[in-house]
Protein backbone atom coordinates (compact mmCIF):
# COMPACT_ATOMS: atom_id res chain seq x y z
CA UNK A 1 0.00 0.00 0.00
CA UNK A 2 1.51 3.32 -1.04
CA UNK A 3 1.27 6.59 0.93
CA UNK A 4 -1.68 7.97 -1.04
CA UNK A 5 -3.70 4.74 -0.63
CA UNK A 6 -2.92 4.65 3.08
CA UNK A 7 -3.95 8.29 3.54
CA UNK A 8 -7.15 7.72 1.55
CA UNK A 9 -7.96 4.65 3.66
CA UNK A 10 -7.33 6.65 6.82
CA UNK A 11 -9.66 9.44 5.63
CA UNK A 12 -12.33 6.93 4.64
CA UNK A 13 -12.12 5.33 8.09
CA UNK A 14 -12.48 8.70 9.83
CA UNK A 15 -15.46 9.66 7.64
CA UNK A 16 -17.14 6.35 8.37
CA UNK A 17 -16.67 6.78 12.12
CA UNK A 18 -17.99 10.35 12.34
CA UNK A 19 -21.08 9.55 10.26
CA UNK A 20 -23.46 12.39 9.40
CA UNK A 21 -21.29 15.12 10.92
CA UNK A 22 -18.55 14.67 8.33
CA UNK A 23 -15.13 16.28 8.51
CA UNK A 24 -13.67 19.43 6.97
CA UNK A 25 -10.33 19.49 5.16
CA UNK A 26 -8.88 21.36 8.13
CA UNK A 27 -10.07 18.67 10.55
CA UNK A 28 -8.67 15.97 8.28
CA UNK A 29 -5.27 17.66 8.15
CA UNK A 30 -5.14 17.62 11.95
CA UNK A 31 -6.36 14.02 12.25
CA UNK A 32 -4.04 12.66 9.55
CA UNK A 33 -1.11 14.89 10.51
CA UNK A 34 -0.63 15.73 6.82
CA UNK A 35 -0.46 18.89 4.75
CA UNK A 36 -3.65 20.30 3.23
CA UNK A 37 -2.42 19.61 -0.32
CA UNK A 38 -1.88 15.92 0.55
CA UNK A 39 -5.33 15.66 2.11
CA UNK A 40 -6.98 17.31 -0.91
CA UNK A 41 -5.16 14.93 -3.28
CA UNK A 42 -6.27 11.93 -1.20
CA UNK A 43 -9.86 13.21 -1.14
CA UNK A 44 -9.83 13.59 -4.94
CA UNK A 45 -8.41 10.09 -5.35
CA UNK A 46 -11.02 8.67 -2.96
CA UNK A 47 -13.84 10.48 -4.77
CA UNK A 48 -12.64 9.17 -8.15
CA UNK A 49 -12.36 5.68 -6.71
CA UNK A 50 -16.00 5.76 -5.54
CA UNK A 51 -17.21 7.10 -8.89
CA UNK A 52 -15.41 4.36 -10.84
CA UNK A 53 -16.74 1.52 -8.68
CA UNK A 54 -20.25 0.85 -9.96
CA UNK A 55 -20.72 -2.00 -7.46
CA UNK A 56 -20.25 0.34 -4.49
CA UNK A 57 -23.39 1.70 -2.86
CA UNK A 58 -21.42 4.42 -1.10
CA UNK A 59 -19.82 7.61 -2.31
CA UNK A 60 -18.31 10.71 -0.76
CA UNK A 61 -19.85 14.19 -0.91
CA UNK A 62 -18.86 17.65 0.22
CA UNK A 63 -21.90 19.01 2.07
CA UNK A 64 -21.88 22.29 4.01
CA UNK A 65 -18.09 22.36 3.99
CA UNK A 66 -17.64 18.84 5.37
CA UNK A 67 -16.87 15.62 3.55
CA UNK A 68 -19.28 12.78 4.31
CA UNK A 69 -19.82 9.21 3.23
CA UNK A 70 -23.30 8.91 1.74
CA UNK A 71 -25.28 6.34 -0.21
CA UNK A 72 -25.43 6.69 -3.99
CA UNK A 73 -28.57 8.24 -5.44
CA UNK A 74 -29.28 5.23 -7.68
CA UNK A 75 -29.94 3.12 -4.57
CA UNK A 76 -32.50 5.57 -3.11
CA UNK A 77 -35.54 3.37 -3.88
CA UNK A 78 -33.87 0.30 -2.37
CA UNK A 79 -32.93 2.23 0.77
CA UNK A 80 -36.45 3.63 1.02
CA UNK A 81 -37.85 0.08 0.89
CA UNK A 82 -35.56 -0.97 3.74
CA UNK A 83 -36.49 2.02 5.88
CA UNK A 84 -40.21 1.50 5.29
CA UNK A 85 -40.01 -2.23 6.07
CA UNK A 86 -37.27 -2.73 8.65
CA UNK A 87 -36.37 -6.31 9.38
CA UNK A 88 -37.64 -7.45 12.77
CA UNK A 89 -34.90 -7.55 15.36
CA UNK A 90 -35.58 -10.21 17.90
CA UNK A 91 -34.19 -9.99 21.38
CA UNK A 92 -33.01 -12.87 23.52
CA UNK A 93 -34.84 -13.86 26.67
CA UNK A 94 -31.86 -12.65 28.71
CA UNK A 95 -31.90 -9.21 27.04
CA UNK A 96 -35.65 -8.90 27.63
CA UNK A 97 -35.20 -9.78 31.30
CA UNK A 98 -32.44 -7.23 31.77
CA UNK A 99 -34.40 -4.55 29.89
CA UNK A 100 -37.47 -5.18 32.03
CA UNK A 101 -35.48 -4.99 35.26
CA UNK A 102 -33.78 -1.76 34.21
CA UNK A 103 -37.05 -0.20 33.06
CA UNK A 104 -38.81 -0.85 36.35
CA UNK A 105 -35.93 -0.47 38.79
CA UNK A 106 -33.80 2.29 37.24
CA UNK A 107 -31.33 3.59 38.01
CA UNK A 108 -29.88 0.17 38.77
CA UNK A 109 -26.39 -1.36 38.89
CA UNK A 110 -25.26 -4.52 37.09
CA UNK A 111 -24.81 -6.26 40.46
CA UNK A 112 -28.44 -5.52 41.36
CA UNK A 113 -29.55 -6.88 37.98
CA UNK A 114 -27.40 -10.00 38.47
CA UNK A 115 -28.91 -10.52 41.93
CA UNK A 116 -32.46 -10.31 40.56
CA UNK A 117 -31.75 -12.65 37.66
CA UNK A 118 -29.44 -15.03 39.50
CA UNK A 119 -26.96 -14.98 36.59
CA UNK A 120 -24.43 -12.55 35.12
CA UNK A 121 -25.82 -9.85 32.85
CA UNK A 122 -22.79 -8.30 31.12
CA UNK A 123 -23.70 -9.69 27.67
CA UNK A 124 -27.33 -8.54 27.65
CA UNK A 125 -26.32 -5.12 29.04
CA UNK A 126 -23.78 -4.69 26.22
CA UNK A 127 -26.40 -5.73 23.66
CA UNK A 128 -28.97 -3.29 25.03
CA UNK A 129 -26.45 -0.44 25.05
CA UNK A 130 -25.52 -1.26 21.43
CA UNK A 131 -29.22 -1.22 20.46
CA UNK A 132 -29.58 2.17 22.17
CA UNK A 133 -32.29 0.98 24.59
CA UNK A 134 -30.29 1.60 27.78
CA UNK A 135 -27.41 3.86 28.79
CA UNK A 136 -25.22 4.77 31.71
CA UNK A 137 -27.08 7.19 33.99
CA UNK A 138 -24.32 7.94 36.47
CA UNK A 139 -22.51 6.23 39.32
CA UNK A 140 -23.76 4.82 42.60
CA UNK A 141 -22.59 6.24 45.91
CA UNK A 142 -20.18 4.26 48.04
CA UNK A 143 -17.17 2.10 47.34
CA UNK A 144 -16.57 1.08 43.75
CA UNK A 145 -19.02 3.69 42.41
CA UNK A 146 -20.78 1.13 40.18
CA UNK A 147 -22.35 2.28 36.92
CA UNK A 148 -26.08 2.97 37.12
CA UNK A 149 -28.16 1.97 34.09
CA UNK A 150 -31.41 3.42 32.85
CA UNK A 151 -33.54 3.38 29.72
CA UNK A 152 -33.20 5.84 26.83
CA UNK A 153 -35.62 7.93 24.79
CA UNK A 154 -35.35 5.25 22.08
CA UNK A 155 -36.71 2.73 24.59
CA UNK A 156 -39.73 4.97 25.18
CA UNK A 157 -40.17 5.42 21.43
CA UNK A 158 -39.95 1.68 20.68
CA UNK A 159 -42.59 0.90 23.29
CA UNK A 160 -44.83 3.86 22.42
CA UNK A 161 -44.48 5.49 25.82
CA UNK A 162 -44.38 9.21 26.60
CA UNK A 163 -42.65 8.60 29.92
CA UNK A 164 -41.75 5.80 32.30
CA UNK A 165 -44.92 6.58 34.25
CA UNK A 166 -46.81 4.87 31.42
CA UNK A 167 -45.14 1.50 32.09
CA UNK A 168 -47.77 -1.04 33.10
CA UNK A 169 -47.87 -1.45 36.89
CA UNK A 170 -46.38 -4.61 38.35
CA UNK A 171 -48.48 -6.63 40.73
CA UNK A 172 -46.20 -8.23 43.31
CA UNK A 173 -47.32 -11.82 43.77
CA UNK A 174 -44.35 -12.76 45.92
CA UNK A 175 -41.16 -11.15 47.08
CA UNK A 176 -38.52 -13.51 45.71
CA UNK A 177 -36.30 -12.53 42.77
CA UNK A 178 -37.71 -15.24 40.51
CA UNK A 179 -41.21 -13.91 40.98
CA UNK A 180 -40.08 -10.38 40.16
CA UNK A 181 -38.29 -11.54 37.03
CA UNK A 182 -41.29 -13.57 35.88
CA UNK A 183 -43.55 -10.55 36.31
CA UNK A 184 -41.11 -8.35 34.40
CA UNK A 185 -40.91 -10.87 31.58
CA UNK A 186 -44.67 -11.26 31.23
CA UNK A 187 -45.16 -7.51 30.79
CA UNK A 188 -42.25 -7.13 28.37
CA UNK A 189 -43.20 -10.11 26.23
CA UNK A 190 -46.65 -8.55 25.90
CA UNK A 191 -45.11 -5.23 24.91
CA UNK A 192 -42.83 -6.83 22.32
CA UNK A 193 -45.72 -8.85 20.92
CA UNK A 194 -47.75 -5.63 20.48
CA UNK A 195 -44.75 -3.87 18.92
CA UNK A 196 -44.30 -6.61 16.29
CA UNK A 197 -48.01 -6.64 15.28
Amino acid sequence: MDKKERLSGMIESFLFLVGDEGLTVKQLTVLTERQEAEVNAALEWLQLSYEQRNESGITMKLLAGAYRLVTKAEFAEDIKRLLENPTPKSMTQASLEVLAIIAYRQPVTRVEIDDLRGVKSEGPISTLIAKGLIMEKGRSEGSGRAILYGTTDLFLDRFGLESLKELPPLQQEDDDATGDTDLFMTKFQEAFAMEED
